[in-house]
């Protein structure tokens, strides 16, 4: 009696259909995307415009610094990232018109009139050894602040929160209610 041959799998398609399913599963997948944080730059300064118009009052700037230990310092006072909120929409709205705190214009917004718009920016700086945790989150207390103030102003003049305003009033509550956040490069904000 001879061998018995052993039936064997044939596998001459097999790198095909491993070949096919590679593509489907690279054409029905989505990579994950990089997103960054959604940040308007502010318009080019005017060519026209004389350079000590460029200047900002010292007034008008509140400078928040995180340093590499994740402490945050707004103005001049230490404080908890809880308080950071409530210290920048007190800045922003001066309240009580204090001379230390930013001063307001009087702009006249199309399809609204007249109304005084603050001229506060929030100046962020932070240290190169800051956590992104903690950068982002004074970023996110810093855009709520912002938007608290929108939204208390949509309220008093629409009857309704920001979001749910429609396309010209938020331009109109934008304008009159302005983000104005700059970033500085980070640098080590503990070394004096």
């Amino acid at each position: 009696m001879g061998k018995k041959k052993t039936p064997a799998i044939n596998s001459s398609s097999t790198a095909d259909i491993a070949f096919l399913l590679l593509c489907y599963f690279l054409m029905t997948t989505t990579m994950g995307s990089q997103n960054g944080l959604s940040r308007r730059l502010p318009p080019m300064p005017d060519p026209n415009q004389k350079l000590e118009d460029q200047k900002v009052n010292r007034r008008n700037i509140i400078v928040v610094k995180i340093n590499s230990a994740d402490r945050l310092l707004a103005g001049s006072e230490p404080m908890d990232i809880s308080q950071l909120k409530d210290k920048v929409k007190e800045f922003l709205t001066n309240p009580l018109d204090d001379p230390n705190l930013p001063e307001k214009t009087m702009t006249d917004i199309e399809g609204f009139g007249q109304y005084p718009v603050s001229k506060g920016v929030i100046s962020l700086q932070n240290d190169r050894g800051t956590s992104y945790q903690a950068y982002i989150a004074v970023q996110n207390e810093l855009v709520k602040a912002v938007n608290e103030i929108r939204d208390d102003f949509a309220l008093k003049n629409y009857g309704k929160p920001f979001l749910t305003l429609n396309e010209e009033q938020q331009e109109i509550t934008k304008k009159a209610i302005p983000q104005n956040i700059s970033e500085a490069e980070p640098k080590d904000v503990t070394k004096k």
